[in-house]
């Protein structure tokens, strides 16, 4: 299985998706900071599962119709930061699909996932992503779970490491940094989390128009699934 993630920086970087999905061979794509009105509901051979509606930017999955049934989408509020609340407010930071692979029959849910950004702390953020796991496992209890997207977290990984570790989940990140625009705030912004899944690799795609470097996740499905 392979799933891009993307931070469009405010939708700015939207005209590379269709080359995004025809030429990496992909089956999902998981998108942050978009506008869902100017979405498109197919990219070559990815179908639009469903955007957010509660965010003037917000959250998108699209997944290959031939390799999977999309069978439930859902969007999630999360804790909000300050940030949130005083400054441009995201309602839903979250949306979740459940698919059955077409080939195989394993059903699983594929998140897209935004956390809330630099000005808020770590703590919330990790609050904002064990939320996010709960919410992704209400949508089937027991089913694999890989969820993407923009973490905010470049700093003190290894702590949040070892708090997915405590909870069951891997943290992954990619072979690169996702994030260089500003010499202070650089690094790996941009990561996965799984459950039940092996993560073969997560590799950062070049530069595009976004701040943020796409990222492509290459994943397979656990032994014990």
């Amino acid at each position: 299985m392979r799933v891009i993630s993307y931070n469009l920086r405010k939708h700015k970087a939207s005209g590379e998706l269709l080359a995004l999905a025809r030429n990496h061979d992909i089956d999902a794509l998981c998108l942050q900071e978009v506008d869902s009105s100017d979405l498109p509901e197919t990219l070559g051979p990815l179908h639009l599962a469903d955007a957010t509606k509660g965010n003037r930017l917000g959250l998108a999955i699209y997944y290959r119709t031939s390799r999977f049934t999309a069978l439930d989408t859902q969007s999630f509020a999360l804790k909000k930061s300050m940030h949130d609340r005083v400054l441009a407010p995201a309602h839903e930071r979250l949306i979740g699909t459940r698919v059955m692979d077409n080939e195989t029959q394993h059903e699983l849910v594929i998140g897209s996932f935004h956390a809330a950004p630099l000005t808020a702390s770590n703590s919330l953020r990790r609050k904002q992503i064990h939320a996010a796991h709960a919410e992704l496992l209400s949508m089937g209890k027991g089913l694999m779970t890989l969820m993407v997207g923009d973490f905010n977290y470049p700093f003190f990984t290894k702590n949040l490491d070892l708090h997915m570790k405590n909870s069951g989940y891997a943290l992954s990140l990619s072979n690169r940094r996702t994030y260089t625009r500003y010499k202070v705030f650089k690094g790996h912004f941009d990561f996965a989390t799984s459950l039940g899944l092996d993560i073969e690799s997560v590799e950062t795609l070049p530069r595009g128009n976004s701040d943020h470097l796409p990222i492509l996740v290459k994943a397979e499905y656990g032994p014990d699934y």
